[in-house]
């Protein structure tokens, strides 16, 4: 179906800063067609969607995070990295068959159709079931199954098999594979150099958690004479290609090297902070030249998939730890959830931004919300007032996933109901 969006206030980025304006959105073909007027020649026939009251900005892009993770979510805090990990989520992980993970990834959607998201970044460990739900849902995803082990083609093969299974069962405009060694304790030199010529040769991005803990990098230092960073960088892991979770933890010239691969950052602000692991240090990679977006991590971690939340914990946790209130402004931190996060996804014509061609990723915010009113400025309530619920309607490729608040593509009742089945058997 074909889209005239009408009466609402757009939110475009100009070469600068973000503006608001006010103008139509033709879509056709899943894709944004015309801005402002129509062309004489196009008897394209339109439905109309009237936005009036409602700012239509480019979908948030959650560049990290473990969808599969919902049923943890408030059960494991207040401990210890370690003993989150390995004590607790590992061992309930392990547990949850397959077909559970397709419902918990719903209930994921969920939530991030209702605060926003249009597009994630996802690490996750069962078999397909990330592409199957995002495909019956209308998610667009960018998923990769979590590779460990010494060897890509022995005993990593099984993981590395299901990735190239999801791939070829689910791959799409809008659901793309990324190649996901897990984090350098857990793969081995060997499978990130492997994972690095399979992502070169099928084209692929990849990602990794990085220096997310004081333990991990120390005991990189100790076991290899170099820090995290610079051992990717040495193996040849690091490039423009790579996506780089967490990178809390930098020493030495990280921040130079990183820089110079190209590679994009992640930060993770809420779950760093919850799990003890500290606070990217954002406004030196920033200034360095990095290109950084913001994942939420888990819902074990987190304890939520709001990109809102987010984006004003970001900017207020770095206004305070530089006792600097010009610190991670707000158009800072929304190119960082837009704009930045198409780009390390290699997509900056078609998602992160409103202009002719991009793909039809909208999100469509009440201005009239009481958290939002009066509109003294837009951009800035995005990051400083917004906490989700203002979001009123969603759509992804063109197609609405949610109007008017309502759920058009996740019978949420069933999914909460199979998710208390789940809940009951295996927590």
């Amino acid at each position: 179906m074909n889209y005239k969006i009408t009466n609402g206030t757009l939110l475009i980025h100009t070469k600068d800063d973000f503006i608001t304006k006010q103008e139509d959105i033709y879509i056709k073909d899943n894709k944004i067609a015309h801005i402002g007027n129509i062309p004489e020649n196009d008897d394209t026939h339109y439905e109309t969607f009237d936005a009036s009251g409602r700012l239509v900005m480019p979908g948030l892009i959650n560049m990290h995070t473990h969808v599969y993770m919902t049923i943890l979510r408030n059960y494991a805090d207040d401990v210890d990295f370690a003993e989150w990990l390995f004590k607790r989520v590992t061992p309930v992980e392990d547990s949850l068959p397959a077909e559970a993970a397709y419902w918990t990834n719903l209930l994921g959607f969920a939530e991030m159709f209702r605060s926003g998201t249009t597009s994630y970044v996802d690490m996750h460990m069962y078999k397909c079931m990330s592409g199957k739900a995002a495909n019956d849902c209308g998610m667009r995803a960018f998923i990769g199954r979590g590779l460990v082990g010494d060897d890509l083609y022995t005993d990593g093969l099984s993981r590395f098999n299901e990735a190239l299974a999801e791939q070829e069962e689910y791959e799409s405009g809008r659901i793309k594979i990324v190649l996901s060694p897990h984090a350098i304790y857990s793969a081995s030199e060997k499978l990130y150099r492997q994972v690095s010529e399979e992502a070169q040769k099928r084209g692929l991005l990849k990602q990794t958690h990085l220096s997310e803990s004081v333990t991990e990098v120390e005991d990189c230092i100790k076991t290899r004479g170099k820090t995290p960073v610079e051992y990717l960088n040495d193996i040849g892991f690091l490039d423009d290609g790579a996506i780089l979770a967490h990178c809390v933890q930098m020493r030495g010239n990280d921040i130079g090297i990183i820089r110079k691969s190209g590679a994009s950052v992640v930060t993770n602000p809420a779950s760093n902070a919850k799990l003890g692991n500290g606070f990217a240090p954002v406004v030196k990679m920033h200034d360095a030249g990095i290109n950084i977006c913001i994942g939420t991590d888990g819902t074990s971690s987190n304890n939520t998939l709001n990109m809102f939340r987010e984006m004003g914990l970001l900017s207020l946790i770095h206004k305070g730890i530089h006792k600097d209130s010009t610190a991670m402004p707000a158009q800072t931190v929304l190119a960082m959830a837009t704009e930045n996060a198409a780009k390390a996804l290699r997509a900056e014509d078609e998602l992160g931004a409103i202009k002719e061609g991009a793909a039809a990723d909208l999100c469509f915010v009440d201005l009239r919300a009481p958290s939002l009113f009066p509109n003294n400025n837009i951009i800035s309530s995005l990051c400083y007032s917004a906490n989700g619920s203002e979001v009123d309607s969603l759509m992804i490729d063109g197609k609405f996933v949610m109007k008017n608040r309502e759920l058009l593509t996740i019978d949420y009742d069933r999914v909460c109901c199979e998710i208390e089945k789940i809940k009951d058997k295996y927590l």
